[in-house]
């Protein structure tokens, strides 16, 4: 009988043991981190991929994988009911991590001080994309306050991009703009029905 095994706990735990072993080693989440101007002028393009499995402190690490943790199997399911595997789920994440950075590394790559780090950008494509599979299913804010998953949708895009705007703070609200706007385009590229899907859903509400 084959194993049913989940990817999101296995990117979990691989998260996890990276994210703990450079919380106590700073040299380590140094050269994994995302720094743009390090990319640019000596080429370390692994960056794109492992910052994504670095975190800036436990609370940050523990909200990402909790995240990751309720929305990951869900579309896990949905990408096995699309494409048949599992394997474009993983393809999926490390690009989430990826796209979400580029933004970040256009904007910062001459700036010597600048650094990001964390899953924040996957994970906001992971739960974008089951917004567009089920936009009524209840999200709980700060997982306490109740309310439909489009709603939440909406108000996370609205403060985003204000937020990125801005400027300024240690969030990278870029990387959660263009996490979720990837986790909305990536499964419409390969089945635009999900869209049309996604309307009928909204309106027979």
């Amino acid at each position: 009988m084959a194993l049913n095994i989940s990817i999101s706990i296995i990117i979990i735990i691989i998260t996890c043991l990276i994210s703990y072993t450079s919380l106590n080693n700073y040299e380590q989440l140094e050269k994994l981190m995302m720094r743009p101007y390090m990319v640019n002028n000596y080429k370390q393009y692994y960056r794109f991929i492992t910052s994504g499995f670095v975190h800036a402190d436990y609370q940050h690490l523990l909200f990402n994988m909790l995240t990751l943790f309720f929305f990951g199997s869900f579309i896990e399911g949905v990408f096995e009911q699309l494409f048949g595997n599992k394997v474009v789920y993983v393809l999926y994440y490390i690009l989430g991590i990826i796209i979400s950075d580029i933004p970040s590394y256009i904007k910062h790559r001459n700036n010597q001080q600048y650094a990001s780090l964390g899953a924040s950008g996957a994970i906001s494509a992971i739960v974008f994309t089951a917004i567009l599979v089920n936009p009524w299913a209840s999200i709980y804010l700060f997982f306490a306050i109740k309310i439909p998953a489009v709603v939440y949708g909406v108000l996370f895009l609205a403060i985003s991009a204000y937020m990125s705007k801005k400027g300024g703070g240690n969030v990278n609200h870029d990387a959660h703009l263009w996490g979720a706007l990837f986790g909305i385009i990536f499964p419409l590229v390969f089945h635009p029905e999900l869209g049309t899907r996604f309307l009928e859903m909204l309106l027979n509400k």
